[in-house]
């Protein structure tokens, strides 16, 4: 079974309690239509288990198969490096048959922050260490197609699919309570 190799660490994005049970990591592509039904799944996990599941998002942009994924990621990590992470990443998966620049600039507005910023970010590659950080350690994980995800450091290979997943979050979470 595939293990994750790069531990969630503070340069992860994270969303939920620092303290909770279950740490669940989706490497995602913002372009992947399978990525963008499983933002929704991921969702409502979180609603589901609330403080017991922290969720950790790293990008994984197949830029061969999808071409404005790392457009998208760029301006995730942008929008991030301003307090907007999560913001960003969920107006570009509820957007995302509207991929480009015209929707990334409409983020970043949205959210006070300069498009020309972002535009500097895009021509000068100021993400791509992050993001090609989070590929190579995708990588590494054995990550080789998107969604992939991983119940505290160990690879899931079920259908990404919300009774499932919710029901392997509900094993840990027994198992954590009879250690």
């Amino acid at each position: 079974m595939a293990t994750l190799k790069v531990p969630v660490s503070a340069n992860d994005h994270r969303q939920g309690s620092a303290h909770a049970k279950v740490t669940l990591v989706e490497f995602g592509d913002y372009e992947c239509p399978y990525c963008g039904e499983a933002y929704w799944m991921v969702k409502n996990l979180q609603q589901h288990f609330r403080d017991d599941l922290l969720f950790v998002f790293r990008n994984f942009p197949l830029t061969t198969a999808h071409p404005h994924a790392l457009g998208a990621a760029v301006t995730a990590e942008y929008a991030g490096s301003r307090g907007f992470f999560w913001e960003a990443h969920d107006e570009l998966y509820e957007n995302q048959d509207r991929l480009g620049l015209p929707l990334y600039r409409a983020i970043v507005l949205k959210h006070g922050l300069s498009s020309e910023e972002l535009d500097v970010a895009v021509r000068e590659d100021t993400y791509l260490p992050k993001i090609q950080s989070d590929f190579n350690g995708g990588v590494r994980s054995g990550v080789n197609g998107t969604p992939a995800f991983y119940f505290d450091g160990l690879r899931y290979d079920g259908v990404p699919e919300f009774n499932e997943m919710s029901q392997m979050i509900e094993l840990l979470l027994v198992r954590g309570r009879n250690r």
